[in-house]
C-alpha cells in the first residue's frame, strides 16, 4: 500500500459567483485554515466571498503550489477544474453542490468530517484518463481541447444532418449520415453517451466508445476500442454547413467541410481522491435509480 499523501497547501475551485458552491466554500475556507493548512482559492470564485487577498490567486499558481485541489460544485465544476489541473499530476477531491453529483461525491453537509478524513489519509485513489481533440492542419491551435467525459461531432443547424467517415488506427470503419457521433471515456459513459443508447464503462478500463447520434440506418451501432487507438474523422465535401465539435460541452468550435478531426488519448490523466467509503456500483444504483438487494 502506497504511503498516504501529505498536504500542505490545498486550492480550492469551483462555480463562480454562485451562491450555495459560495458558503460551502466558506465553511471549507474557514475550518482548513483554523486546521493549519495553507488555503489558495481560485481568483475568479474569490471574487464574491469574503476570502482574503493572500488566499486569492490564479489557478495557474493553484496548479503550481498545491499538494490538492478540493472543486466544489457539479460535475460541470470537476470537468472544467479536471482539464486545468491533470497538467500538474495534482489530486482533485469533489465537494457536490450540483444536480447528478458522478464525479463529485462529497455532500455538502459532510463536507467538514470527510475533508477531514481525506486529509488523514482515509481515501481512495483513482486515475481517470482525458482525450484530446485538434483540426489536422489548424497551425494557429485555437481549435484544439481536451476531455474528461466525451467529445462530440453535431451539426452547426438545428435539423440538418451531416455527413462524415470514421477511420480507427488509419483503418476505414464507416461512413455516416445523421446528428452526428459522441467519443466518449468511462468517465463520461454515465453522461450524454448513456442518453443515445452508449454503453456503461467501468472508470477502470481502458475504452472509449463511439455513439452515432440518430444515424440514418438502423444498423449502425455504439462500439468500444481501445483507448489508445487514434479516432479520425474527416467531415464530407458534401456537407453544405460547417458543423461543431464540442470538449465535455464547455469548448466548442466549428468544423469545416473537408476537414479532419483528430482524436487521442492525452498523455497526462487525472488524479482522483474519493472517501474511503466510496463505492462506484452504489454510486449507480443511487444516481440511475436501480434496484437495491432483495
Amino acid at each position: 500500500m502506497a504511503p498516504a499523501l501529505r498536504f500542505k497547501t490545498i486550492g480550492i475551485m469551483g462555480k463562480p459567483k454562485h451562491r450555495e458552491v459560495g458558503e460551502t466554500i466558506m465553511t471549507l475556507y474557514h475550518h482548513l485554515l483554523n486546521a493549519g493548512y495553507h488555503v489558495l482559492v481560485e481568483e475568479s470564485v474569490a471574487e464574491g466571498i469574503d476570502v482574503q487577498t493572500t488566499h486569492s490567486a490564479p489557478w495557474q499558481t493553484i496548479g503550481e503550489a498545491a499538494n490538492l485541489v478540493i472543486v466544489v460544485g457539479g460535475d460541470g465544476s470537476m470537468l472544467y477544474s479536471a482539464r486545468l489541473m491533470a497538467s500538474y499530476n495534482i489530486p482533485l477531491l469533489g465537494v457536490n453542490r450540483g444536480y447528478l453529483g458522478f464525479l463529485t461525491d462529497i455532500q455538502p453537509q459532510q463536507v467538514t468530517e470527510k475533508v477531514s478524513e481525506v486529509l488523514t489519509g482515509e481515501y481512495k485513489e483513482e486515475r481517470r484518463f482525458l482525450l484530446e481533440a485538434d483540426i489536422e492542419g489548424d497551425d494557429n491551435q485555437e481549435r484544439y481541447s481536451d476531455a474528461l467525459n466525451d467529445i462530440v461531432l453535431y451539426p452547426g443547424e438545428i435539423s440538418r444532418m451531416i455527413e462524415f467517415e470514421v477511420y480507427i488506427n488509419d483503418s476505414f470503419v464507416y461512413s455516416l449520415r445523421g446528428d452526428g457521433l459522441i467519443i466518449s471515456t468511462p468517465t463520461g459513459s454515465t453522461a450524454y453517451s448513456l442518453s443515445a443508447g452508449g454503453p456503461i464503462m467501468s472508470p477502470s478500463i481502458n475504452a472509449i466508445s463511439l455513439v452515432p447520434m440518430f444515424p440514418h440506418t438502423l444498423s449502425s451501432r455504439p462500439i468500444s476500442i481501445d483507448a489508445d487507438s487514434k479516432v479520425d474523422i474527416v467531415f464530407s465535401q458534401d456537407n453544405e454547413n460547417e458543423a461543431r465539435l464540442s470538449c465535455d460541452g464547455q469548448v466548442r468550435f466549428p468544423v469545416v467541410p473537408g476537414e479532419k478531426i483528430c482524436i487521442r488519448k492525452r498523455k497526462e490523466d487525472l488524479w482522483l481522491l474519493h472517501p474511503k467509503d466510496y463505492d462506484y456500483f452504489r454510486l449507480l444504483r443511487t444516481k440511475l435509480g436501480w434496484g437495491s438487494k432483495l
